[in-house]
């Protein structure tokens, strides 16, 4: 049985990368952990033991979700739970047994390092990554 042990990260989607940052780091105190190159656009800010990634609009990994951020595009592009440890077949198990669609396993980088990771969706379309360190 699948069991989270906490929110290992979420993606935010943006057109105001300097404010953002301004916003999560001065305001919050999140340390800047990881920047990719400017065409990959992500930015990864540490938040206790989960990071918020920063995703810049036009880049590689905010194209995908659309237009900017407003009322009818997406500003968040999913958010991540860490699992307890439990086998891929366990989890794929799982998600079968209660009909829900997945693609592949991937080796991912999150919060706890690189670890495997599948993404699934919510009865609202929402993406939801689940992810083991096993």
């Amino acid at each position: 049985m699948i069991e989270v042990a906490g929110i290992d990260h979420i993606v935010l989607r943006t057109t105001k990368l300097g404010e953002m940052l301004d916003f999560y780091s001065n305001m919050l105190g999140c340390k800047v952990e990881r920047e990719t190159p400017d065409d990959v656009g992500l930015t990864q800010l540490r938040a206790g033991s989960a990071l918020i990634d920063l995703v810049t609009v036009d880049s590689q990994l905010g194209k995908p979700g659309g237009g900017p951020p407003g009322a009818t595009e997406n500003n968040m592009d999913h958010f991540c739970l860490q699992l307890r440890p439990i086998r891929q077949s366990e989890i794929e198990s799982h998600l079968r047994s209660h009909g829900i669609e997945f693609g592949e396993f991937e080796q991912r980088v999150g919060a706890q390092g690189l670890g495997s990771s599948v993404y699934i969706k919510d009865p609202e379309g929402n993406i939801v990554e689940l992810r083991s360190q096993i």
